[in-house]
């Protein structure tokens, strides 16, 4: 029997070995399309998805405006029992987005959200109206303050910035002799009083559902602010006196300043009428879309006058 030349042996390997190579590095290559391909296409539907959920949600905003602007239609007085204090729980919107997917692998898709008076809460524009800090303001923040188991020095702190900060540029200027001086944060949403030395993330977060900034100064709704802003609001009340009033105004809500100070239980009105109301003129609209491996929550601010409303801001969590 004849062997074969062992250089005839070796080049058949060393083919077999190049033609594995080659198959390798084909499938490498086409499996690398393939997966740039599968890529852009999740990225192509999670752009869709994301740009439909925020169609959604600026439909659900305007529904959020048609609603407060029929309660004028009917009431000149807005409390916690009115169509736009119902919370919108989460529903399925499947029938309605057509989300590009076979039927059999149709994924959830929800809305849910809801309105708040936005004038529950006390407004921190009201601590310097026209970059002049106002004291009695300062007194109330205080008291707020020392009800949520804070600093009531932080007030004090917290007005002095935001007066920083609506000086004029070229005042602030000659005060410092003509030096470069850093301006100071235009406070403007509430995570911006981190800039205030003493405060703290977790400090803001039991903070949030007391506060608010708003574009102007506002009186507080006796309808629907908490116990704690109220107590804040009038000095006369301790945080018990407040609770009352709260549980008192589920029975009736008050129909304006008077009935309110009739149900004070003989405790004098200890601000002027104009800090008070019964009637708001900005709301905060929550809402959360989830659509399959889409996420989007907003939080926007409606400003109300009478029969018209306007979008005053929205911002993305």
């Amino acid at each position: 029997m004849r062997m074969r030349p062992a250089p005839l042996r070796r080049q058949q390997g060393v083919a077999v070995i190049t033609a594995l190579l080659l198959t390798t590095l084909a499938i490498t290559i086409v499996t690398s399309l393939f997966w740039e391909q599968q890529v852009q296409v999740r990225s192509i539907e999670n752009q869709r998805m994301q740009l439909q959920s925020e169609w959604i949600m600026r439909g659900a905003l305007d529904w959020a405006a048609l609603i407060l602007r029929e309660d004028t239609k009917y009431s000149s007085v807005d409390n916690l029992d009115e169509p736009w204090a119902i919370p919108l729980a989460e529903t399925r919107l499947d029938q309605y987005v057509d989300n590009g997917l076979e039927d059999a692998d149709i994924a959830d898709a929800a809305l849910s959200g809801g309105v708040s008076d936005a004038q529950a809460r006390y407004n921190l524009a009201n601590l310097c109206p026209g970059g002049t800090i106002d004291t009695v303001e300062v007194a109330a923040f205080e008291r707020l303050l020392g009800n949520a188991q804070m600093d009531p020095a932080l007030a004090q702190a917290t007005a002095e910035v935001m007066a920083a900060s609506l000086k004029k540029p070229e005042a602030t200027a000659a005060n410092s002799g003509g030096q470069a001086v850093p301006q100071p944060v235009n406070l403007m949403q509430v995570d911006d009083l981190l800039a205030v030395p003493g405060f703290t993330p977790e400090m803001l977060d039991r903070l949030k559902g007391f506060v608010i900034f708003l574009p102007r100064a506002t009186p507080v709704n006796v309808n629907t602010a908490p116990a704690e802003v109220l107590a804040a609001r009038i000095s006369t009340l301790s945080l018990s006196d407040a609770a009352a009033l709260v549980a008192n105004r589920k029975t009736a809500s008050y129909r304006d300043i008077a009935d309110f100070s009739l149900r004070l239980q003989g405790k004098p009105l200890s601000v002027p009428a104009n800090k008070l109301s019964v009637m708001t003129n900005y709301f905060l609209v929550n809402g959360k879309v989830r659509m399959s491996r889409a996420r989007l929550e907003t939080q926007a601010l409606i400003e109300r006058n009478g029969a018209s409303t306007r979008l005053v801001w929205i911002r993305e969590h």
